[in-house]
């Protein structure tokens, strides 16, 4: 009986760290200059492919009511918060990173090609975005 319990409590725990092992979840964005968190991100998935979406900004001089006004797609004006600025992505066979997706830097209004790697147990995601053969990576801190 012991031993069948510590088998569920092994299996629990091992499917648990599994699932961390993923981009999707509550993450804080951190700006690549001040180290400062600017925002949570819930990511999910949607249609085979990932979502994330700004839940709450974090910057201490962000206005309650910003809009993406830098942003020239159907994104335009739309609030800061609950603004979708990850679309699509995918696992990549034999990976633990998702690929082809596409991230908007909302400050700018510029959309990226886009990667997302969990690292360090999947405490943290290596998001990095490319523009031609330029690219940035910024490391953000799960949330949840």
């Amino acid at each position: 009986m012991k031993s069948l319990l510590a088998s569920i409590f092994l299996a629990a725990g091992c499917a648990s760290a599994m699932a961390q092992m993923s981009p999707l979840g509550l993450w804080r964005s951190v700006d690549d200059k001040t180290g400062e968190s600017k925002a949570e991100i819930r990511i999910a998935e949607l249609g085979g492919g990932l979502q994330g979406r700004i839940e709450k900004t974090l910057r201490k001089d962000a206005k309650p009511d910003a809009a993406c006004d830098e942003c020239t797609d159907d994104r335009k004006g739309k609030p800061m918060v609950g603004l979708e600025i990850i679309r699509g992505g995918k696992k990549a066979e034999g990976k633990d990173v998702w690929e082809g997706g596409k991230i908007l830097d909302p400050e700018n209004g510029k959309e990226y090609r886009a990667s997302f790697t969990p690292i360090d147990g999947g405490k943290k995601l290596e998001v990095r975005g490319y523009l031609g053969p330029f690219w940035r990576t910024q490391t953000w801190n799960r949330a949840q």
